[in-house]
């Protein structure tokens, strides 16, 4: 009962909390976007690892003005504290795991891109390993017919923390480089070639 009630009490106050100090460390930062020379008006799916996710609403708001994208988030005790902050951002959240029990997700994120929705997804969550990707991102672009757009934050300066992701923390008051992809086409390729074409890229800019 007692823990019932605290985790009740984190779902309440960690999200706003969060979603502030997101905004401080952005804006106490100086900022440098390294976009693609195209930027698709289709759905596409933006890739980024789970230990890189902190920032990502941010680039995700130099593709979109109007933002429009359904976000993998594990459901999870944590990853409902994360959807909640997603919230905050005006992202909308899909609650699940590609790698367990992942037909339902999977599916979920199918209908999403077919109804105009951008995916986010990290490819090694919700649990890792740390930058092995799952099948999840390639099962999706291959049955739209979708592009994949790779996402990474680098600050100059930052915490990171001792989890399995090695979740990066920017400090305030450095420079936030973000990095998106060309859009990157995996249709024709079998699995494991496309996982390795997303992963060379997702591996470019990790801290």
């Amino acid at each position: 009962m007692r823990k019932e009630l605290l985790r009740k009490l984190a779902l309440w106050f960690i999200p706003p909390i969060g979603t502030l100090l997101i905004r401080l460390i952005y804006l106490t930062n100086a900022k440098r976007f390294h976009l693609p020379n195209v930027i698709p008006s289709e759905p596409v799916i933006f890739a980024f690892w789970h230990g890189d996710l902190l920032m990502q609403p941010y680039l995700y708001y130099q593709f979109r003005k109007d933002p429009k994208a359904n976000v993998l988030i594990s459901d999870h005790f944590d990853g409902q504290i994360i959807a909640r902050i997603m919230r905050y951002f005006k992202l909308g959240t899909i609650h699940g795991s590609t790698t367990r029990g992942g037909a339902k997700v999977l599916i979920q994120g199918l209908k999403s891109l077919s109804e105009g929705y951008d995916i986010g997804i990290t490819p090694d969550g919700p649990k890792g390993p740390r930058h092995e990707m799952s099948d999840g991102v390639v099962i999706m672009a291959q049955k739209r017919n979708t592009k994949v757009i790779v996402y990474s934050c680098v600050p100059s300066k930052f915490w990171q923390l001792p989890s399995w992701d090695r979740f990066s923390v920017p400090k305030p008051f450095g420079t936030l480089d973000f990095y998106a992809s060309e859009p990157i086409d995996v249709n024709g390729l079998e699995m494991e070639a496309a996982k390795a074409v997303i992963k060379e890229k997702l591996m470019e800019h990790v801290l």
